[in-house]
């Protein structure tokens, strides 16, 4: 979930919609509606970036630790 965040934001930001000198008000209208959803679909990368991190922290913090449970000691037998 993470490299898939990252790749989406890396691709949200290349192509990121840019303004030119002596554009209209309809062009510019229409830039920053698209620059405005090119920002929400880069939070919603971030929040899958975030979530995926969280998961892995969660797996690792979740493993049970073989260390320092009972140990069984064996006795030898009486002859």
């Amino acid at each position: 979930m993470v490299a898939v965040g990252i790749s989406i934001s890396l691709y949200l930001i290349s192509i990121a919609p840019v303004g030119t000198t002596g554009m209209t008000d309809e062009e510019t209208l229409d830039l920053l509606i698209k620059q405005q959803e090119n920002q929400d679909a880069n939070t919603l990368s971030g929040i899958l970036i975030g979530i995926g991190f969280m998961l892995a922290l969660i797996s690792f913090g979740a493993r049970r630790k073989r260390k320092g449970g009972a140990k069984k000691v064996e006795k030898k037998p009486e002859i």
